[in-house]
């Protein structure tokens, strides 16, 4: 299952709004097959894993991070396609709470006579899976706030004006995050000033994350969407409301780069 959580991370920031996902399949104590959700949340990570095993799924034991899905949308229902292939047994770490499955998914494997698992590393993997949890359960994506600040607990001088007090290294860590986030979020103020480019460079990302803008007033000159940036959103509103907005736009983790007003809002 760790190794399973361990791909499953690979799809943090690329999926939205599906969950990241990881499945690995073990047949006689050897890995047959490996799977994890692909950009844009298609193919599903038991999809990948069954296709690299081919025949050898009949009779391995398949471990999946959330519970495989039920109901038929552009693909047809992860559990229907492990009982399909034969797989003897399935150890999921989380049951899925979207309304849509919810258990069906295990059901499912039950009925097919399948021995079944449930909770292998279930809090690592709602710790990985906290972004789409909340956006079902909570109606709101996880969001990360990240913010430099100076010894004395600044983040710009008194004129607003700002300059790095970061060096290259964690400059390099925060494309990481950004990378591992559906959107990146800063206010207004911030926008108008600094002009942000809000993307992921330096380190290969399949998609970049949504830039996200909160004000009032009309947007200043950012870049627009392409290859390098992603689209660009802009919302207001009262921070509860705008999270409820976005989780309803299928956006489970977002990245919050400031500044103050907006940083001391979510807080």
């Amino acid at each position: 299952m760790d190794h399973a959580l361990r791909l499953a991370r690979r799809g943090l920031g690329n999926v939205w709004p599906n969950p990241a996902v990881g499945c690995i399949l073990v047949r006689e104590g050897r890995v047959v097959g490996r799977g994890w959700t692909q950009p844009g949340g298609r193919p599903h990570a038991e999809r990948m894993a069954l296709d690299a095993a081919g025949p050898l799924a009949r009779g391995a034991t398949a471990y999946v991070t959330l519970e495989p899905c039920a109901h038929h949308g552009r693909t047809p229902p992860c559990a229907a396609g492990l009982v399909a292939s034969g797989v003897r047994r399935v150890v999921t770490a989380l049951t899925d709470p979207d309304p849509r499955v919810a258990g069906r998914g295990h059901q499912m494997l039950r009925d097919a006579g399948i021995a079944l698992t449930e909770g292998v590393r279930a809090r690592a993997a709602a710790e990985l899976q906290a972004g789409f949890l909340l956006r079902i359960g909570a109606r709101r994506p996880f969001v990360t706030l990240k913010l430099a600040s100076s010894l004395d607990g600044r983040i710009a001088m008194a004129s607003g004006e700002s300059r790095w007090i970061t060096g290259p290294a964690a400059r390099a860590h925060v494309h990481a995050l950004r990378a591992q986030h559906d959107a990146v979020m800063v206010g207004g103020a911030t926008a108008r000033s600094d002009l942000p480019q809000l993307n992921v460079r330096g380190i290969h990302t399949p998609q970049q994350p949504v830039r996200i803008v909160v004000s009032s007033q009309a947007l200043p000159p950012l870049a627009v969407q392409d290859a390098d940036h992603g689209p660009l959103w802009r919302v207001e509103g009262a921070p509860d409301a705008i999270m409820t907005d976005l989780a309803a736009r299928g956006i489970t983790r977002v990245f919050c780069e400031g500044g103050g007003r907006l940083a001391a809002g979510l807080l």
